[in-house]
């Protein structure tokens, strides 16, 4: 759906705002209750640090767009493991679906590669069905026939998209420094962006933005980010209502890491809203963690090393 497509990309490009507005304008209120909040459990304040200066934050906010796209870049050379617990149910506590999936790329996206359902591991035979599945993806990549040739081209399409998204959070948000955090172990800048009202968006997903202030963890060395949050703060409508709507109060957040020397990744997402498809309600109560990323490198090598695979014949690797 591309109502949830879009709340899902938010958070990965919203810490773009502190590129170009280095704003120390007050907070609205809404903003002002959560810089005065406690700090999370991971975080510890710095009382010592100084505000950085407006040049500062734009260099800042330089060597992250040039990080951002470097990420977003490369993850097609990765795999990984992602673990999906799905609490959407009318208690919001039960769990729904407990799944851990390895995610391989395929030259035109990922596909994902059940390993257990609960505790549940897969049966081999089926696990060996889908290696087959992705064998076959890549090799039907690998012809570049029309069909590769289709996917090829919509998946450039997205990658486009998503970076002309990226870049336009640039422009969406005024950014506030609000503190030095050390978060997971790295020192940490933290924003707070709310909407610029002079933005003009040219997208439906751009348009988005106007509706979602956010809070940001910067690493202060590694200009990446550590970990966002989104707080969706009035009604998102896509295709004027018709295809859908994103209610008020939705929160997003996700969180990265260095996975190998100057490449950060994401490692946790979670998902809390709710809306409307069409006509049929929704939400979204899902937390996904990313672990044991491991590079493959082009489409040929992700071909060579499933072919490897199911030549083994031996069960997936290490236990996720």
């Amino acid at each position: 759906m591309r109502a949830r497509l879009a709340i899902r990309i938010l958070v990965t490009s919203l810490f773009l705002a502190a590129v170009i507005h280095a704003a120390q304008a007050p907070l609205p209120a809404f903003l002002m209750a959560a810089s005065l909040a406690p700090a999370p459990a991971a975080a510890r304040t710095d009382s010592t640090a100084q505000a950085p200066s407006a040049d500062e934050v734009r260099a800042l906010g330089q060597r992250l767009v040039v990080n951002q796209h470097r990420d977003d870049d490369v993850l097609d050379e990765y795999e990984r493991l992602e673990h999906y617990v799905d609490r959407t149910s009318a208690a919001k506590s039960a769990t729904t679906e407990d799944r851990t999936y390895r995610v391989v790329p395929t030259g035109g996206g990922t596909l994902k590669i059940l390993l257990k359902d609960g505790d549940k591991p897969v049966d081999p035979a089926e696990y060996r069905r889908q290696l087959q599945l992705w064998e076959s993806i890549l090799e039907m990549m690998a012809r570049n026939d029309s069909r590769a040739k289709t996917a090829a081209e919509k998946y450039a399409k997205r990658k486009r998209e998503r970076a002309q998204f990226v870049d336009a959070a640039g422009s969406a948000y005024v950014s506030t420094w609000v503190a030095r955090e050390t978060r997971n172990g790295r020192s940490c800048d933290v924003f707070e962006l709310r909407p610029d009202p002079n933005f003009h968006p040219r997208s439906m997903f751009q348009a988005a933005l106007a509706h979602v202030s956010a809070k940001l963890w910067v690493d202060h060395d590694a200009a990446q980010i550590v970990r966002g949050e989104a707080y969706v703060n009035s009604d998102i409508s896509f295709g004027g209502g018709v295809l859908g709507k994103l209610y008020r109060g939705g929160i997003v957040s996700m969180e990265q890491s260095e996975i190998a020397p100057a490449i950060w990744l994401p490692t946790r997402y979670e998902y809390d809203f709710s809306g409307r498809k069409f006509l049929f309600p929704f939400e979204q109560h899902q937390t996904i963690e990313a672990s044991h990323y491991r590079r493959i490198g082009s489409p040929d090598d992700a071909l060579t090393l499933a072919r490897d695979e199911l030549a083994a014949g031996k069960p997936f690797g290490y236990d996720p």
